[in-house]
């Protein structure tokens, strides 16, 4: 083979294996991007706290407003949207909204979230002491729920100059489908799925 030929073979290789990479790198996205906001609050994501943890925190003057915002990515079929616009709280005040859930389809979905604030700069002093977005959601046929987040501002946000301006944060959720194991999810179960507290199912 000419040297040409095999300059030419090696790329092929080498684009190959590129495109297998990035296959395979679809597939992880949502699991790999939600462990990593998780542990590292990158890019506007929030911060977890464990439950009581707030019991210590100074609840200061500054008042601030939590705006909320979902999407759905196209393979999931349901409705997915905040209960309330926004809330307003002190910071350091513990506050606690819902998004509503329903699944539009035929067949048993399961679902899992991944979530950002904006602006991006107040993610690491936005954080969750519950959330249905730290487990998979799933819903029967025509099952509608709501899905609680508790939540509130570090106060350790006021000893931020950069975050001074700040006024308002948007909490932002986008549900993907979650086929791994949808077969698997024993319907007695479904009341145990969420997390820390079960979703409420809307009536």
């Amino acid at each position: 083979m000419s040297v040409a030929g095999d300059k030419n073979a090696r790329v092929a290789i080498i684009l190959g294996g590129v495109v297998c990479g990035m296959v395979a790198l679809a597939f992880a996205s949502v699991p790999l991007y939600k462990l990593f906001c998780q542990v590292t609050g990158y890019g506007g994501t929030t911060q977890v706290s464990e439950a009581g943890a707030t019991d210590d925190l100074v609840v200061s003057d500054r008042d601030v407003t939590i705006r909320f915002d979902s999407s759905v990515n196209g393979d999931l079929p349901w409705h997915f949207k905040p209960a309330q616009r926004a809330v307003d709280l002190k910071v350091g005040e513990e506050g606690i909204a819902f998004y509503r859930a329903k699944n539009t389809s035929d067949d048993k979905v399961k679902g899992v979230a991944t979530f950002n604030v904006t602006p991006l700069k107040a993610g690491q002093y936005f954080v969750k002491v519950d959330c249905f977005c730290f487990s998979e959601q799933t819903l029967l046929p025509g099952q509608e729920v709501d899905m609680p987040v508790t939540f509130y501002v570090d106060p350790e946000i006021e000893n931020d100059p950069n975050l001074s301006d700040v006024k308002t944060i948007t909490l932002s959720y986008t549900f993907f489908r979650d086929t791994e194991e949808e077969d698997s999810v024993d319907v007695g179960d479904l009341g145990n799925d969420t997390g820390n507290k079960p979703v409420v199912e809307v009536n």
